[in-house]
């Protein structure tokens, strides 16, 4: 496989880091297949990009998978549960119109200090969708209403390695104070349950970001460091 290494430019989540990016940089016609490779070692996508952290002084990101099958829920989590009991999921393979307007509320309303913002249509598109493999969306709602949306992707690379990836998540801000987010990866781990995954990957996990440190709270998980994946059942 060939890749190619970005220029070095300021991290989005430590401050006094710099970043640098691993990119997968073949021109083959399989990349869902090789996306379903790259994964287990570490990668990500973002758009039709598939990447990986290449940090010279740092190795804080690490990717998190989610065992599906022994998940279970922690106290706070079932009363996050509890307090989404009017909020029902569903599955949907390809996007609605709807999706846009929620997101546009959700980036302007909770993070109007970060790079993507102020949000487009095209900027949405391009970071959600994919040009080799169309993504699933977990949809939640309110009554009618819709109110949240799980951009997932299927990865399907064998027997053994059947999962779900969560690529974004975007909702209604009036909900925050119902822990949206948390919500939404416990409905994608009901659907992987449901459609017989093994695993949920959930991007990379930063101990020094406070806005990363949810991830850890999923048990048990395995994560991804010194070429090897590495169980852990307490945060």
């Amino acid at each position: 496989m060939k890749f190619g290494i970005t220029q070095t430019f300021r991290c989005s989540y430590l401050p006094d880091e710099h970043e640098q990016l691993l990119v997968f940089a073949e021109t083959e016609h399989n990349f869902a297949g090789r996306y379903g490779q790259l994964i287990q070692a570490g990668f990500r996508r973002s758009g039709s990009q598939i990447y990986r952290p290449h940090c010279p002084s740092c190795q804080a990101c690490q990717s998190v998978r989610i065992l599906v099958d022994e998940f279970t829920p922690s106290k706070s989590q079932k009363r996050i549960i509890k307090k989404n009991a009017l909020l029902t999921s569903q599955l949907a393979t390809s996007p609605k119109d709807s999706y846009y307007p929620l997101y546009e509320r959700y980036i302007t309303n909770r993070h109007a200090d970060g790079t993507m913002y102020p949000p487009n249509r095209q900027q949405f598109e391009s970071f959600v969708l994919c040009e080799w493999k169309s993504p699933l969306f977990i949809e939640a709602y309110k009554g009618d209403e819709l109110v949240a949306v799980a951009v997932t992707d299927d990865i399907d690379f064998g027997l053994e390695h059947q999962a779900y990836s969560a690529l974004y998540t975007f909702y209604a801000p009036e909900l925050t104070q119902h822990s949206p987010g948390t919500w939404m990866i416990i409905q994608q781990l009901k659907h992987a349950q449901a459609n017989n995954k093994r695993y949920l990957y959930l991007g990379y996990q930063i101990d020094a970001c406070a806005k990363m440190n949810y991830k850890s709270k999923f048990l048990p998980h395995e994560r991804f460091f010194h070429n090897d994946w590495h169980r852990c059942d307490k945060k």
